[in-house]
């Protein structure tokens, strides 16, 4: 398979073109010929004209790459390795949502042959490749894994908004249904990655892996969260005790904040989910979640009740949010945290102004119900920085001022300033 890939006899496909399956289609097509694949006919077209609907790649990772750009399921007939990576989220109930998946698993079905490849990069719980998607690949094709094709797992490992640690650049994890799939997976992704290639011994090893890397940070963070709500009643600074802790060799550097994003704030639902069907309800990595999300609601109440030590009535407050995406200098709004504690604020009757100089004001408007902003007014009687953008980073207390009435609040949720006022009321996690 590789050698038939590297000469352009044979395609590579990936199925779903987001933050993940375009950078990938992207690498491959420096090397090999590609199908990129979404369902999404709009954001296809803005692909075939050089543009990222996501805003991380640039337009001239483009050009020169062997590639085409299609919605349409039957110009996937012509590949012969299909990379699967389509969104996995969880639903209202933190339920794993595998429509995406399954839908692209069907879609395959119906194209495959003797001889294909299927790897799946999406992140799944240990087992979801080999008992969910691979039924569906032998009925839609009516092809017996080992005799007619192959399948693999290689977790997805980018990193939006990071422009050092690209994909190339990022050791990745390959396995495969057998020894030969496994060594063809390899060098297919070995032609790509220039870290290096780690193969798992198995399909659910690999998953595995993917899912404990997120709920491990998780977990950190939600012992970050928990001091810091202790540490806030002692009124001790939070982040002033983790860098006395740090001096220590062995003290690891976590910090408290709003865990969001498509992976961290959703990959240990897919363990916690898959543990429960097998018996065993976890406790620590349950309660780590549990309190990771109740955090907006924590901070929300804490302004509250600042606002009211300020003699500051919440119905007549009127508060700043500067910062709605999931994380600094990316224009992801998935599953952010922020629009939880901008609807906390809400339930208070809080009047609250939204900005943020990378967020799509339709994208938030469509995804939470919530007006951004062009940029901010003045008059607030509090403002909370809740995203470490570039553009926040450069500011200083006496710009925070400037917008800000008496008695002004400034929360600071990546404690990235120093209070040099003392008129002004300073918080941070």
């Amino acid at each position: 398979m590789y050698q038939q890939l590297l000469r352009k006899e044979n395609q590579i496909a990936v199925i779903g073109l987001g933050y993940v399956g375009l950078p990938i289609a992207l690498e491959f097509a420096k090397y090999f010929r590609v199908i990129g694949f979404d369902i999404n006919h709009s954001r296809v077209e803005l692909m075939q004209r050089g543009i990222d609907p996501s805003q991380e790649v640039e337009a001239s990772v483009f050009d020169g790459k062997d590639i085409v750009f299609t919605s349409n399921m039957e110009d996937l007939r012509q590949a012969q390795f299909f990379v699967v990576a389509v969104p996995t989220p969880v639903d209202d109930y933190k339920v794993p949502d595998l429509k995406p998946l399954i839908g692209a698993s069907h879609t395959i079905g119906k194209v495959l042959k003797k001889g294909d490849y299927v790897i799946y990069e999406s992140t799944v719980y240990p087992g979801c490749t080999e008992e969910d998607c691979l039924p569906i690949l032998e009925k839609e094709s009516g092809l017996k894994l080992g005799e007619d094709f192959k399948i693999g797992y290689s977790p997805e490992r980018i990193n939006p908004g990071d422009k050092d640690r690209t994909i190339d650049k990022i050791l990745k994890i390959v396995s495969g249904s057998d020894a030969e799939a496994l060594e063809e997976i390899a060098q297919v992704y070995g032609q790509i990655i220039s870290a290096g290639i780690y193969k798992a011994p198995t399909i659910k090893v690999a998953e595995a892996a993917k899912v404990i890397e997120n709920t491990q940070r998780d977990l950190n963070i939600s012992l970050m969260n928990e001091l810091a709500i202790i540490f806030d009643r002692m009124g001790i600074d939070t982040k002033d005790v983790i860098e006395a802790a740090g001096t220590k060799w062995n003290f690891i550097k976590f910090y408290p904040g709003l865990v969001g994003g498509h992976c961290i704030g959703v990959d240990p639902y897919y363990l916690l989910y898959k543990a429960k069907k097998l018996g065993y309800d976890p406790q620590v990595i349950h309660s780590g979640r549990r309190i990771n999300d109740g955090m907006p609601a924590f901070i929300a109440k804490r302004l509250i009740q600042m606002l009211i030590q300020k003699s500051k009535s919440p119905q007549n407050a009127k508060v700043l949010v500067m910062g709605i995406t999931f994380k600094e200098n990316v224009s992801d709004i998935r599953n952010s945290k922020i629009a939880d504690l901008i609807k906390e604020l809400m339930s208070f009757s809080v009047n609250v102004h939204i900005v943020d100089p990378y967020a799509s004001p339709n994208e938030v408007a469509h995804e939470y119900g919530l007006t951004l902003m062009d940029k901010p007014s003045n008059d607030y009687d509090a403002v909370i920085v809740s995203v470490g953008h570039n553009e926040y980073k450069a500011l200083d207390i006496d710009y925070f001022k400037q917008i800000m009435k008496e008695a002004p609040i400034l929360m600071d949720l990546k404690g990235m300033y120093r209070n040099t006022d003392e008129k002004i009321t300073y918080w941070r996690l």
